[in-house]
């Protein structure tokens, strides 16, 4: 009987929901429904989306609680109304009432001209944040033109934790109007804080968010 306890406990996660690795093909002859939320599954939950229009920021005050461990924002086609601007984000830890949240980051990245002339890979120190509040930028020198703008992904991890900081990962690509280079960063670091973050700022380093569109998904 112990063994059979055991066997089963392991085919359990911590929140009590059946792994996939509990059943075979054989475990569904006589199966005709599985309850929703029943089987852990990984798979991404949409939870809501903002489309831009001539928006001073986006901002995301809802939906960021302790029902996922990770949350995905997707940033598709920012379009800034200023030319060669920043792309960034900033945490709150109140509801959106203040994002001033104390910040650690890297930021690394790749890029090559349209003109095939100059091409590099490396650190950029000007870029990431020492214990600073200020915005991160995801994306960096964002052209205007009109075939212009900037995508990627912004993952947080376990914002509603009262007991860790709050690590964040970023990738992302967008044309950089100093000489049309195509410019690939890759950003990480942590909300230096033990507070739940509970809200996301998006905006331009300077002027308006154009056009563009951010959606946002939790990771079961």
């Amino acid at each position: 009987m112990g063994t059979i306890t055991r066997n089963f406990a392991n085919n359990l996660t911590t929140s009590g929901l059946l792994k996939p690795t509990a059943f075979n093909n054989d475990s569904f002859d006589n199966v005709t429904a599985v309850p929703s939320g029943s089987v852990e599954t990984g798979a991404m939950q949409f939870i809501s989306s903002v489309t831009a229009s001539a928006s001073a920021s986006i901002e995301f005050t809802s939906g960021i609680d302790s029902t996922y461990k990770e949350y995905v924002f997707y940033y598709i086609n920012m379009h800034p109304a200023n030319n060669a601007v920043g792309f960034q984000f900033n945490l709150s830890t109140d509801g959106g009432s203040t994002y001033n949240v104390t910040k650690t980051s890297t930021y690394f990245g790749a890029y090559h001209d349209e003109a095939d002339i100059t091409a590099a890979l490396g650190y950029f120190s000007g870029e990431d944040l020492a214990q600073s509040t200020s915005n991160q930028n995801l994306l960096s020198g964002v052209g205007n033109g009109s075939d212009e703008s900037g995508s990627g992904y912004l993952h947080l991890f376990n914002p509603s934790s009262t007991t860790f900081v709050k690590h964040f990962i970023s990738r992302g690509n967008n044309i950089n109007q100093s000489g049309d280079y195509c410019w690939s960063p890759l950003i990480a670091g942590y909300g230096n804080t033990t507070s739940a973050i509970n809200a996301v700022k998006f905006q331009m380093s300077s002027g308006n968010i154009d056009a563009g569109q951010i959606l946002l998904y939790g990771i079961n």
